[in-house]
């Protein structure tokens, strides 16, 4: 202990003001160590709740005893028991729903119920659990549904219900396929309710316009979509995955339209139908003069000449050829279609490792042509355009070295966070000691002070030099000079920086009371 308290008193000021300070630092860093470490990994419980249902958490969580804390409007708790709390926690309803559904009507009586409390109650009930329904969806984080149903009048016009519905979507913002889908909900669950009267809200994008988009258009992405992918499949047999880019453009038919054509051909005749007619017939005439006698009935008078006649008509009725067609375009029929086709070239690396790009020959592409044509079901008849042309794409990344789970500590996952920042906290310490304490030490160990030797008298005999801090810090070579004025002086000579403070120090002293 002795020689420790020497070598603290022989140290200046400002190594024992470090030596302090490191000390102090290296207990508040194994303080904070060991806070850390008795302090569990925090994870998320819930998150996005009201006041009302985060209190009932809290509650929860206190009877248990767990260690909790609440960052604005997460809950955080032990990482290791997060799971089973929550399986705890939602066996007792909690938390509980953000709107009251059917059990609102679990309270009525049938005795001072009137039609207008039931309709009230009917009407809370079923925003409630359109609610609920909406946040069944993980994508979304809260919701409210609102609706106004018209009050009946005798004469006056009908109206229909309307809707609006507000929600909170976890990405930020709800698309329009999301907007689409809650409106047919909505008005799927009201009577005499259309899409069309249903509002979308989103609480960070504001009212979602209603999309023009009909049945016939979703059909057409559908279908645009399809054929892509059958293309696309079709291509990668061929040129690689992700050598080949496929869009798909489709023009369906929004109205019903039906065309009908007539056509005559007037040099094709056919005989349909011949009629012949044959009529013959005889006349006579006489010579003589027209008396009684020739009107007599037994013919004795004398007559003239007689002739005979035949006559034969023929009738032929021919029908003309004709074509009739009745062309009929429905809804939801492709009206034109256009295919366009990236496809990438071909890459060779020479000896020298530099790559080449060279684009695809023409009978290739021809032939590559044809096959989507086919698979794409192409109709020039139609209008449809296929586009097919091959260009350089840009090089894609190089592959790194795949690292394995058991390759290294901190992707195995046996050092987390907290562990990088306690062997950081260490080092820091160890740092800070090596520096403030073992460096002050060892050059004070190459500093010898000067000292004379034991048994020595001193030159003056009221004043003694100081006694040495430690016997092993006096590293002084004694030679065989006796006079000890001489040895002194060779001793200041030598070391005039500490002779100095050595000096110094007696002056500044106080002399001794006697």
């Amino acid at each position: 202990m002795n020689p420790l308290l020497s070598f603290w008193s022989g140290l200046p000021l400002r190594p024992r003001i470090a030596i302090i300070g490191a000390t102090l630092a290296m207990f508040v860093a194994i303080l904070a160590l060991g806070r850390m470490a008795s302090t569990p990994d925090m994870a998320l419980l819930y998150s996005g709740l009201d006041p009302a249902r985060s209190g009932e958490i809290v509650t929860a969580l206190e009877g248990r005893g767990v260690t909790y804390s609440v960052q604005g409007q997460a809950i955080m708790v032990d990482a290791a028991r997060r799971d089973s709390l929550r399986m705890e926690l939602a066996a007792e309803g909690l938390p509980a729903p953000t709107g009251a559904g059917y059990e609102l009507l679990d309270g009525l009586s049938g005795f001072g119920t009137t039609a207008q409390m039931f309709d009230a109650a009917w009407g809370r009930a079923t925003e409630g659990e359109l609610a609920r329904t909406i946040l069944a969806n993980p994508a979304f984080r809260a919701a409210r549904v609102h609706i106004a149903r018209p009050v009946a009048q005798p004469f006056g016009a009908k109206q229909a219900a309307t809707a609006s519905v507000v929600v909170t979507s976890l990405a930020g913002s709800i698309s329009q396929a999301e907007a689409r889908a809650l409106r047919h909900l909505v008005a799927a669950a009201i009577p005499g309710m259309t899409p069309e009267t249903v509002e979308v809200i989103d609480s960070v994008g504001g009212l979602v316009p209603l999309e023009p988009a009909t049945a016939s258009q979703a059909s057409a992405e559908q279908r645009a979509e399809t054929i892509r992918a059958n293309v696309e499949r079709l291509l990668t047999a061929r040129v690689g995955a992700g050598h080949a880019v496929v869009q798909v453009a489709i023009e369906m038919e929004t109205r019903a339209e039906q065309l009908t054509e007539r056509k005559i051909d007037p040099q094709g005749r056919v005989p349909v139908k011949t009629e012949s007619v044959s009529k013959s017939g005889t006349n006579s005439g006489g010579t003589g003069a027209v008396t009684v006698a020739s009107n007599l009935p037994d013919g004795t008078a004398q007559t003239g000449t007689s002739s005979q006649s035949s006559e034969t008509n023929e009738s032929v009725s021919y029908e003309v050829s004709e074509t009739q067609r009745a062309v009929t375009h429905n809804p939801g029929d492709i009206r034109r279609m256009t295919v366009a086709v990236l496809v990438d070239g071909t890459r060779t690396t020479a000896d020298d490792g530099t790559e080449t790009w060279q684009p695809r020959s023409d009978a290739e592409m021809a032939a590559l042509q044809d096959l989507v044509s086919a698979a794409a079901g192409i109709n020039p008849d139609r209008g449809d355009v296929l586009t097919l042309k091959t260009l350089e794409f840009s090089a894609p990344p190089q592959d790194g070295t795949l690292v394995t789970a058991g390759d290294t500590p901190l992707l195995s996952g046996s050092l987390d966070v907290m562990t990088l920042v306690e062997l950081g906290v260490l080092a820091l310490v160890v740092a800070l000691l090596g520096l403030f304490v073992l460096r002050p030490a060892l050059a004070a160990r190459q500093q010898n002070p000067l000292a004379l030797p034991e048994g020595q008298p001193a030159l003056d005999g009221e004043v003694t030099p100081p006694e040495p801090s430690t016997p092993d810090l006096i590293d002084i070579t004694l030679d065989a000079e006796t006079d000890p004025v001489a040895r002194l002086r060779r001793l200041i000579e030598e070391r005039q920086a500490e002779s100095v403070e050595i000096l110094r120090g007696w002056m500044e002293s106080e002399p001794e009371k006697t």
